[in-house]
Formats: structure tokens, C-alpha cells, sequence
């Protein structure tokens, strides 16, 4: 077994490190979102970490070669993943008050939880490398064979966090499943190496490790948290500050993503009762896409007040379909059809149309779909429109100002293809730089429209309608080019 040793030390840390990494969105993701300005600032902060952990290990290995130091190495990263469990919260809770700015506070976040362990493992290989080297005439083959293997692990660690781990285990679980195969390194060196004074440390730490996990998922919670393949979700009961009545969350990642009231089936959300628009500007129309599912409140909604009319849903997470059948009375339909795919690939291929397209992908101001935003989805949305049908989306944003850099653009863009946008604020407050919902309305239509309506309630929402001329300066939004995470962190 010692013949191999280091090259069973060398993949089992490059399987952590890349599944540390992965699982390190999850971690991010409740608090900041999965922006691009997120995983940047995760990625290079490890991959910086890694790099002086390399030097490090050089430095170390050159004055110090020892097995054992190296076992200490690898048990030291075990107990700083230990840090990042029971430090992540606090941690994550404590930034926004601390620091201004998604940017700062994904690095900050990064440097805090991920570094520490991300530059003790980077130290692991160039260690082994001098433990290994035996004759300077292979000292080649030697480095090159255990930076292979390393990296063989890294690739193999990915695969199983993203297809395995995370959508089985949870993040929390993952970071306790990292520490345990770093312990069993590490104490397979000592107990080899005849060191067993330093075993007892590793079981004691394993002990630890051990209670607190059997703890954590033992607990009694007051909340469902769970990993899908794409989103970190929290559902939890509340109170509507609007109402006072019960409700049930479900919150994706760093967005309130849909409610329902415990003992109705009334919209929960104010901007989701804007969809009902469609009956204005589309009297009578039967077939509706919705584009972004979640807790499937309003599709819910739909098919009850639209008994003779039916709704095709697109949302790429099935998880979230099976939480909303369990958690938010989510009923199977013949007039509900549910895909689960990318909205823009379904916008792609279906060769159906529709009186009504509603977008819900844009709830969170954290993590826009990019692709979903652009001159060429626009342009699809149009093809698959039947005549005089109409578009509804909801946009978190400012009417005015640097936080509305989004709303400018994407209003351009739907301009660019479509004879007639209107935009709808709902804004309740005082304050016009505070961020809030506004429903981007586009018609297929070149027929001028009346704002004003005999049913009382679609009255009042049409006399939200923005009535000033708009003379938004934001370019088009492209494929090629959608800087859309830089226009919305300017609204953070």
C-alpha cells in the first residue's frame, strides 16, 4: 500500500478540491445569488489560493519532507472545512452590513471560507512530488505522473459533485463528506507511517465530525432546504406583511420565488395579478406559454380562472415541479403541459404558438437568465405569437437612474421587434430608487390600445401604465453581446 500511497494522497485531494469548489455556489448562493460576479470571485479566489499553496508546498517539502507533515497538512484542511460548516452562516449573514457591493462581498465570502482549505490542499502535491522523487534521471515521469493523477481526481470530483453529490446530498453534507475522505488520508499516512500518537487526533476530530453531522440531519427543522441539480431551495411558512394570513415561500438561491396562501388560492405576489392583463389586450385567448415555473402559483391560478383555456410551462429544474406537487398543491392537468428544459432551447424548437407569453425568469435582480433577454429569444417570442398576441414579463428594477440599466435595455430590445411596449410600475412607494416590479407589456399588434376597461380590478391595473415618453439610451441585446450581470449589479 505505501508503494502507492502518494498517489492515492495526491487523487483523493484532487477529487475534494474540485468538489469543494463546485459545492462553494451552493454555499454563496442563498445569500448572493449565482451571478457571473459570484462564480468569478469563487473560482479565482481558489484558484489563487491553490497557487500559493503550491508555492508554499514547494517551500515546505524542500526543508521539511516528511510523511507526517504532510498528514498534518491534509488533516488541517479537514478541520478548516469543519470552519466553513459551522462559520458559513454567520459569515454570509454579517457581509451585507459589512461591505457594499456583490463584487466585494462574493470576494470577501470567497477569501473567508474557501482559501484556507484551498491553499493547504494546493500544498499536497508538490509535497508529494519530494517525497516521491528518487532519482533526478525520472524526476520527470514522477512529477508528471502525480500532477495526472491529481488531476484525473479533480475530474472525477467534478463529475460527481454536479451529476451526484449535490442533487442527493446538500451542500452541508457534501462539505462533511470532504472532511471525512480528508481524515481517512490522513490517518491511512499515520497509521502506515507508524505515527499513532497523532491518530488518536484524527479520530477524535472524525468523532466531531461525526456527531455534528448526525446532528445537523437529525434535527428537527422548520424548513425544507434542499439541493437540485440547478438551485439551492428553502421552503418555509411565513406571514404576508400585506394581509397578515399564513403563507408558504419558496425561496431559490437569493430570491422569493413563489408564495401561496395556506388556506386560499389567491395570488400571494401583487405583480403576478398583472398577468391578467392578457384578458385585456388578448380577449379570449386559449393557449398561454409561461416561461419559468418555480412553486407554480400562478399556472395554478390560471387553470382554475381559465377553465377553457391552456398553459404550457417551461422550467428547467424538475425538482422544483415534484416541491411544488408536494408543497404548493401543484394538480396534474390535461390543460397543463410542463417541460423541462432551458427556456431559450424550448423557445428554439417549439414549433406551437400561443395567444399569451408570460415571462417569470426575471424575478431576481442576482441571476437574470442572459439568454433569455436577447434580441434573437425576443425575436422567437414573436414568431411563436399567434396575430395580436402579447407578451408579459416581470423585471425587478428602477424606472430611472443607474439601477434601471436592465429595464433600459431590455425595453430597447423588445422595441427592436415588437410595434408596441408598454411598460406598468408598480411601485407603491414613496422613494423611486427603490428597486420594485415592473411589467414590460409587448404587443404583437400595431393597433393603438385603450387603457381603461369595465372589470374594476383590470381597470386599476391599467392605470399603472407608464404614460411619459421614453427615451431609453441602452443598446440591444444581443447573443454576442449582453452584458446583462453588469447592468443588474449596478442595481445591487
Amino acid at each position: 500500500m505505501k508503494k502507492f500511497l502518494l498517489e492515492f494522497v495526491v487523487f483523493v485531494c484532487g477529487v475534494v478540491v474540485m468538489i469543494f469548489e463546485i459545492v462553494g455556489s451552493r454555499i454563496l448562493g442563498p445569500y448572493m445569488g449565482t451571478s457571473i460576479f459570484v462564480w468569478t470571485s469563487l473560482i479565482g479566489i481558489i484558484l489563487g489560493s491553490l497557487s500559493l499553496g503550491y508555492w508554499l508546498g514547494g517551500i515546505i517539502a524542500d526543508k521539511k519532507p516528511s510523511y507526517i507533515l504532510l498528514s498534518w497538512i491534509i488533516l488541517l484542511a479537514a478541520l478548516f472545512i469543519g470552519l466553513t460548516i459551522t462559520g458559513k452562516d454567520i459569515v454570509l449573514r454579517n457581509l451585507p452590513r459589512l461591505f457594499e457591493g456583490i463584487r466585494t462581498q462574493s470576494i470577501i465570502a470567497s477569501l473567508c471560507l474557501f482559501a484556507p482549505t484551498s491553499i493547504l490542499l494546493g500544498m499536497v502535491t508538490p509535497y508529494a512530488v519530494k517525497l516521491k522523487i528518487r532519482d533526478i534521471k525520472t524526476s520527470g515521469k514522477t512529477v508528471g505522473n502525480l500532477y495526472a493523477i491529481s488531476t484525473i481526481g479533480s475530474i472525477i470530483g467534478t463529475f460527481l459533485a454536479g451529476f451526484f453529490l449535490i442533487p442527493s446530498i446538500g451542500s452541508t453534507n457534501i462539505l462533511y463528506f470532504n472532511a471525512f475522505l480528508l481524515i481517512i488520508v490522513a490517518l491511512t499516512i499515520f497509521i502506515l507511517s507508524k505515527y499513532f500518537t497523532s491518530v488518536v487526533f484524527g479520530l477524535v476530530l472524525l468523532g466531531v465530525l461525526l456527531f455534528y453531522n448526525i446532528r445537523f440531519n437529525s434535527s428537527e427543522l422548520s424548513y425544507i432546504d434542499i439541493d437540485t441539480r440547478y438551485n439551492r431551495v428553502l421552503i418555509y411558512e411565513s406571514v404576508d406583511w400585506y394581509t397578515g394570513k399564513p403563507i408558504r415561500i419558496m425561496r431559490i438561491n437569493n430570491e422569493y420565488s413563489s408564495s401561496m396562501f395556506l388556506d386560499n388560492d389567491s395570488l400571494v405576489y401583487p405583480y403576478l395579478k398583472y398577468y391578467q392583463l392578457a384578458e385585456h389586450f388578448k380577449p379570449n385567448f386559449r393557449k398561454t406559454l409561461m416561461i419559468g415555473g418555480a412553486g407554480y402559483s400562478y399556472p395554478t391560478y390560471y387553470l382554475k380562472k381559465y377553465p377553457q383555456s391552456y398553459i404550457d410551462v417551461v422550467e428547467i429544474d424538475k425538482k422544483l415541479t415534484e416541491l411544488a406537487r408536494t408543497h404548493f398543491r401543484l394538480k396534474d392537468s390535461p390543460r397543463l403541459n410542463i417541460h423541462h428544459e432551458d427556456g431559450r432551447i424550448f423557445l428554439n424548437r417549439t414549433k406551437n404558438k400561443y395567444d399569451v407569453i408570460l415571462g417569470d425568469a426575471f424575478k431576481s435582480i442576482y441571476t437574470i437568465p442572459w439568454q433569455l433577454t436577447t434580441l434573437e429569444a425576443i425575436k422567437r417570442e414573436y414568431d411563436i405569437l399567434t396575430k395580436d398576441g402579447v407578451v408579459i414579463i416581470n423585471i425587478i428594477s428602477t424606472l430611472e437612474g443607474p439601477k434601471s440599466l436592465f429595464l433600459q435595455a431590455e425595453y430597447n430590445t423588445y422595441k427592436a421587434v415588437f410595434p408596441q411596449v408598454y411598460l406598468f410600475d408598480l411601485n407603491n412607494f414613496n422613494d423611486p430608487a427603490i428597486m420594485h416590479s415592473i411589467i414590460l407589456l409587448a404587443l404583437k399588434s400595431d393597433k393603438k390600445p385603450t387603457f381603461s376597461s369595465p372589470d374594476p380590478e383590470l381597470d386599476s391595473y391599467l392605470q399603472h401604465v407608464f404614460r411619459k415618453k421614453i427615451h431609453f439610451q441602452m443598446p440591444v441585446l444581443t447573443d454576442e453581446h449582453a452584458p446583462v450581470e453588469y447592468y443588474a449589479n449596478k442595481a445591487i
